[in-house]
């Protein structure tokens, strides 16, 4: 963990009050900010152009640079920290959202200079994306739909290989989550009505900026448009280098621009269609929902659904009461979701349909802790933190328990990091933490923390510390105040940089979950949101990003959305989506109450008076005032799309009630997974090519997700071999085992690699001493090493039941058989 949090807290604390105070979490929202993630083009699904130019570098997750390599990205972090610092300052002084927007704007720029860098001067790792490509479009994992018609972009169709290989990841994520955490299932309807995703925000905030062609109506995306054509001149050698370095900031620059800045960028550059040459329109907003009519009238307006999660926020009435009113519970759902994506391009990265696995973890927003914390608080994971990204440093090693708690004083040692120390001397530059202020033992505990001065370029950091540096260690002692340690100055607790335990729970349960199906923990962090990546409702989110040619992707999110979401359904369904807990001692509480005319009601509403009454008796005291005061001035008011008069509602009595209990929201924990970039980035980090034969490729899935566990092979199609295959296609059929037999002619050179292309990963060979010899044995060989073991037949079936479900690994079995090397008979 980042120790300076709980530092930070007690400087605080320790110059304006004399005493601690924890004030980090407001200090790291307002010093946020964001920053690009490098992506690069994608060729044409299928396509073979630019052949030559296949092979992608990718960006090393970890970087060993010596110090040679550090030298020449120290002043560029140092541009970043300094640009991060005045950003963080303009936002403290309550600068102008211009001003903010400018400077972070450069810092972006900034930022993609040290990425640049650290990419041109980390170590090479070659991925071959067409070479793949051409794997997963032969053996048919998936493919573009209705290919015989042309295929239609951003749709992809799974073949048997992609369908197992899904189901089979699935399966494992449904014992992962849903069963070891005790959680509920729903499965919800994917037509949405409108006034659903209206209370949700997606109506009127999911969208992205188009163009059109003025002739044909051809749609582009707006940014796509922008980096496309500045590809094709930073590609002309007529382009001068400063023109190109223009260029190249500008793109850093898109993600934050408003429409009409990007617009604008389009008329600079007289752009045109990229397809027919043809003007474009101006710049439009484009909602990314499929918009529906549900019935045969059209009347009922809806969407097809753009995310799972809604199904569940509607039901947590029905979930409560089947969790017999307690909480925490969690539900989770695994269906498909739709998004209208204007230009969808890098295969199942960005796609028009796709499948989610959402879980909502509902919790009391005063307590986030959770029951099995403990259980993995030591795993390691690699954190990109808020801070870190500020200030152009890489993503760190720790464990979970100190990302959520910090680490405690036996390792603070010394704070040297810029993140660290940067931070330190921020928080110090605006106070005066010599004149008017006598020093405390909080002071001392924090001094002794630091174990060193500050550097002389943190001149505030630096002041303060030489300042209680001046003083001898017994006059230090004498400092007023109670003498502390650490923990007891910042509440008992350590505070990370990961909001909560329910929160760092999850995050590694995702993390145990991608390493189990076959991510690389390499190729696999955890990158926590800046500030204006968030919604405004969040109070923490972190991606699980996987390192892939296409760079660094969004698989899983994993956000504390608070109580926003079943507070936006209350409203605007009127019905109250919140949890009652006791009181410890009754308290009296002034109430304003509706006093309905039910008679009227019933008479105007009919079949909806109950609804317009219940909505009535959930009315909060401001709403009730203003509700009276509406009815008395203007005559009529609106409550969940039902007029109401004062006839109906002739008055509101004001009385003091005793109350037991108290009604609150729940805060909601939500990992989502989008299961197609799961499952692409999971087929490159498993794709392999062999040493001694690159035309030999195969993906190196675990066995636990591998579509097909097992082949069988046998050496001949001689009648004698197929009793052999019979029994052990039996054996493997009574087991659940999928299994694949080839009795091809082909070579068994040849058979091994066909079945090692669609990532099965064991093979039995039915060979000529199998029925020659008693007992009968076979071969099984594991893929990977290609290494081949002799065993009896009728161990084949088990021993492949439990290397499949990763009870065994292939040691045990190198272990327990003896190494295959020839065979002892030929025919």
């Amino acid at each position: 963990m980042n120790p300076l949090r709980a530092l930070v807290a007690v400087v605080c604390s320790v110059v304006q009050h004399g005493s601690p105070s924890i004030v980090t979490s407001n200090y790291v929202r307002s010093v946020a900010t964001f920053c690009p993630l490098k992506r690069e083009r994608n060729p044409v699904w299928g396509s073979k152009k630019h052949a030559a130019r296949r092979k992608v570098q990718l960006q090393s997750a970890v970087l060993a640079m010596d110090p040679a390599v550090e030298e020449q990205l120290a002043p560029l972090r140092a541009r970043c920290k300094e640009q991060g610092d005045l950003v963080r300052k303009l936002k403290a002084d309550g600068a102008t959202e211009i001003d903010i927007k400018r400077e972070v704007l450069e810092l972006k720029a900034r930022k993609k200079e040290l990425e640049d860098t650290i990419l041109k001067l980390s170590p090479p790792d070659t991925f071959d994306r067409a070479k793949m490509n051409d794997l997963i479009k032969r053996r048919f994992f998936y493919d573009n739909s209705f290919a015989i018609y042309g295929g239609i972009t951003g749709q992809y169709d799974f073949g048997p290989m992609g369908c197992d290989l899904i189901d089979n990841m699935m399966s494992e994520w449904h014992k992962h989550f849903v069963i070891q955490e005790r959680m509920l299932k729903v499965n919800c309807s994917i037509l949405t009505p409108e006034p659903v995703l209206k209370a949700s925000g997606h109506v009127d905030k999911f969208a992205d900026y188009m163009v059109k062609d003025v002739v044909t109506g051809e749609c582009f995306r707006l940014d796509h448009l922008i980096k496309q054509h500045f590809e094709k001149i930073k590609s002309d050698k007529k382009t001068s280098q400063e023109e190109k370095e223009t260029i190249e900031r500008k793109t850093t620059l898109l993600d934050g621009m408003t429409m009409e800045e990007m617009d604008k960028i389009v008329k600079d550059y007289k752009m045109k269609s990229p397809l027919t040459g043809n003007d474009l329109t101006d710049a439009v907003e484009f909602n990314l929902m499929f918009p529906i009519s549900i019935g045969p009238s059209g009347a009922l307006k809806g969407f097809l659904r753009p995310e799972t999660a809604q199904g569940i926020f509607v039901n947590f009435k029905r979930l409560l009461e089947y969790n017999q009113g307690k909480l925490p519970f969690a539900c989770a759902q695994v269906g498909n979701a739709y998004r209208n994506e204007i230009s969808p391009r890098t295969g199942l990265l960005r796609v028009r349909e796709f499948m989610m696995a959402e879980i909502e973890h509902f919790c009391d927003p005063d307590d986030k802790t959770h029951p099995k914390f403990s259980q993995i608080a030591d795993l390691q994971m690699r954190f990109y933190s808020a801070c870190a990204q500020m200030d152009g440093e890489s993503e760190k090693m720790m464990t979970i328990g100190e990302a959520v708690h910090g680490s405690g004083p036996p390792s603070l040692g010394t704070l040297s990091t810029p993140s660290e120390l940067g931070a330190l001397d921020f928080l110090l530059s605006n106070q005066s933490y010599i004149l008017g202020h006598e020093p405390t033992q909080a002071d001392v505990t924090v001094y002794e923390a630091l174990k060193e001065s500050p550097p002389s370029y943190l001149p505030h950091a630096a002041r303060w510390y030489r300042h209680l540096d001046s003083f001898k260690a017994s006059e230090r002692q004498n400092f007023t105040g109670k003498i502390q340690r650490l923990e007891e100055l910042t509440g008992g607790k350590y505070k990370g940089m990961v909001a909560n335990e329910t929160l760092g729970y999850y995050m590694a349960r995702i993390y145990q979950y991608l390493l189990k199906i076959g991510i690389s923990p390499k190729k696999l962090r955890f990158r926590q949101h800046l500030s204006n990546e968030m919604a405004h409702y969040a109070c923490d989110c972190w991606d699980a990003e996987c390192l892939t040619s296409y760079g660094w992707i969004e698989c899983v999110g994993c956000a504390d959305r608070s109580a926003y979401d079943l507070g936006q359904h209350s409203k605007a369904s009127g019905v109250r989506l919140s949890v009652e807990r006791p009181l410890k001692e009754p308290r009296i509480v002034d109430a304003v109450v509706a006093v309905p005319d039910k008679g009227i009601v019933g008479k105007t509403f009919k079949k909806d008076a109950k609804a317009v009454q219940e909505a009535l008796a959930l009315l909060s005291n401001e709403e009730a005032e203003k509700m009276d005061k509406a009815l008395s001035e203007a005559g009529e008011y609106e409550l969940n799309g039902f007029k109401l008069t004062r006839a109906m509602v002739p008055s509101f009595k004001r009385e003091q009630k005793k109350v037991h209990v108290e009604d609150y929201i729940p805060s909601v924990i939500e990992p989502s997974f989008g299961v197609g970039r799961v499952l692409y980035s999971l087929l490159e980090h498993s794709f392999r090519v062999r040493e001694d034969d690159d035309k030999r490729t195969y993906f190196s899935l675990p066995p636990i997700v591998a579509p097909v566990k097992v082949s069988v092979l046998p050496l001949s199609n001689k009648p004698e071999f197929i009793p052999f295959t019979v029994q052990l296609s039996n054996a493997l059929t009574e087991l659940n085992i999928s299994s694949r037999i080839d009795d091809s002619t082909g070579s068994i050179g040849r058979r091994y690699a066909r079945t090692d292309e669609i990532a099965i990963p064991f093979g039995v060979t039915i060979d000529f001493d199998t029925f020659n010899n008693t007992p009968h044995t076979v071969t099984l060989r594991e893929r990977d090493s290609t290494e081949q073991v002799r065993m009896p037949i009728e161990e084949v079936a088990p021993t492949v039941r439990l290397l499949a479900d990763g009870k065994m690994e292939w040691k045990q079995v190198t272990d327990k058989w003896p190494k295959f090397v020839a065979q002892e008979t030929t025919k």
